[in-house]
């Protein structure tokens, strides 16, 4: 009976651990992020963004043909000449939001002559409240998201370098624009996102990776970033991990609670990865 009673306090405690980290049993993708959307301590390591306003300058909401024959929005801020290089970046779990907008902006105006794309993931779904944000987030369709990103590859042509940049799910779709855009893509940052699992979409990569780590992120185990490390290793990319003592979300732009002085020194290495990578 008491091995009975020790297999099964054995056998909960793996479920327990196993609902605790969604990205150490599932596939990439969509299927880690629905089930993150149903923890509450995800949601609550993601503040409500405080409301906000952007007036921008000279950044403007476009529109852009898909492959799969409809349309998607993108924040859009130009050099006002032939770009040496684009952006792409991806926005949080609240959507293409003012925050996101303004960072966008900022990255256009300390790279110089580049063009920045912010895309909208959720054709124009933006949200500030957490279970509207944990619906549109796992309810993402990986085939339409991927859609958008290949439209806005089309958009810009071949002839141009791009860099990717996201934060949480925006860093994991940074990475599926690396896959998507092969070799045409030649910097891609990642703020804390799920790495990437399978090995063959890993091979497609073209770039370096620059990774952003929370040290204490409850939700991507020091193991996955380890496998996901060895993988682009093995796969002959490199990969370059900064890691900071700090939650998940710390450098979200939206994060009420962000943290300064970490999020201001990331910004500077992604900035300085770009220009090296991108020739700027």
């Amino acid at each position: 009976m008491k091995k009975i009673i020790a297999l099964l306090l054995f056998a909960l405690s793996f479920v327990s651990i196993a609902q605790k980290s969604p990205s150490c049993c599932v596939k990439p993708g969509e299927n880690t992020f629905a089930l993150l959307t149903k923890r509450k301590d995800f949601k609550d390591a993601h503040m409500s963004p405080r409301p906000f306003h952007y007036e921008s300058e000279k950044g403007e909401m476009i529109k852009y043909k898909t492959p799969d024959g409809s349309t998607a929005n993108a924040f859009a801020v130009k050099s006002g000449a032939t770009p040496k290089a684009v952006i792409f970046v991806f926005h949080e779990w609240w959507g293409l939001n003012d925050y996101i907008k303004r960072e966008a902006e900022q990255l256009q105006k300390e790279l110089g002559n580049v063009d920045v794309y912010a895309l909208d993931l959720y054709d124009g779904k933006v949200t500030a409240d957490a279970s509207e944000a944990g619906k549109l987030m796992g309810g993402l369709d990986f085939k339409r998201a991927s859609n958008i990103v290949k439209g806005a590859f089309d958009m810009i042509g071949k002839d141009v370098k791009v860099g990717t940049v996201g934060w949480c799910m925006g860093g994991s779709w940074s990475f599926q624009a690396a896959i998507l855009g092969g070799k045409q893509v030649n910097a891609c940052a990642m703020y804390y996102g799920f790495p990437e699992k399978d090995k063959e979409k890993i091979k497609a990569v073209n770039s370096d990776v620059l990774y952003i780590a929370a040290n204490n992120d409850s939700f991507i185990s020091q193991t996955d970033r380890d496998q996901f490390v060895k993988d682009l290793t093995v796969s002959g990319k490199k990969i370059t991990v900064k890691g900071y003592d700090a939650d998940h979300a710390f450098a979200n732009p939206s994060n009420p609670k962000y943290n300064r002085e970490f999020a201001e020194n990331a910004k500077t290495i992604v900035l300085n990865y770009f220009k090296k990578n991108l020739g700027l």
